[in-house]
C-alpha cells in the first residue's frame, strides 16, 4: 500500500488540487487513498490501475466540490487559488488569470480540462475516469475550452501588447 501511495500521490494531488483548490486538496487526496485501499480487492483489471486510481480521485474531488457548494454559498473565499499549468508560471499575470478562470468553471469542466490538457491523458482515458462516452468527453472538453476562452478574453479595459 505504501508503494502504491508513493507511486501515485503526486499525480492524484495535482488532479485534486486543480479541481477542489489548494486548501482542500490534501483532504481529498486522503479520502481518495482511503477509498483506494478499501476497494483495491474490487479492482477488476478492466483498465490500468493508475486509471482506476485517478477515476477515484476525480470522483472524490467532484463529490467534495458538490458537498462544499451545498454547505455554503459560493463566495470569494471558496474560490481557492488553483495552480496554473507550468507554462503560465513564467508570466505571473497570466497565471493569475488562468487560476481565476479555472476557479470559476463548473467542477466537471475543471475536471476534464485538468485530466486532458494539464495531465495529458487521452480522450479514452478521460472517458474511463469520468465514466462517460468518448464523445461526451470530447464535447465537455470543447465546452470547457470555449468557456476558458471566454473567461480569458481581453476585456475592453486591457490594452493589447
Amino acid at each position: 500500500m505504501e508503494l502504491l501511495y508513493h507511486q501515485h500521490k503526486r499525480r492524484v494531488f495535482g488532479i485534486t488540487q486543480r479541481i477542489v483548490g489548494v486548501g482542500d486538496a490534501e483532504e481529498v487526496v486522503q479520502e481518495t487513498f482511503v477509498r483506494v485501499f478499501r476497494s483495491l480487492h474490487a479492482f477488476r483489471g478492466d483498465s490500468q490501475l493508475s486509471t482506476w486510481i485517478y477515476r477515484l480521485a476525480v470522483n472524490c474531488a467532484l463529490t467534495y466540490v458538490t458537498k462544499r457548494n451545498r454547505r455554503r454559498e459560493v463566495g470569494d473565499e471558496s474560490l481557492a487559488a488553483i495552480e496554473a499549468p507550468q507554462v503560465a508560471q513564467r508570466d505571473p499575470r497570466l497565471a493569475n488569470r488562468i487560476e481565476a478562470a479555472l476557479a470559476t468553471l463548473p467542477a466537471g469542466y475543471r475536471a476534464i480540462l485538468v485530466l486532458h490538457d494539464v495531465e495529458g491523458l487521452s480522450h479514452e482515458e478521460c472517458a474511463v475516469i469520468l465514466d462517460c462516452q468518448i464523445g461526451t468527453c470530447k464535447s465537455q472538453l470543447h465546452k470547457a475550452r470555449a468557456k476558458m476562452r471566454e473567461l480569458l478574453a481581453p476585456t475592453e479595459f486591457e490594452v493589447a501588447p
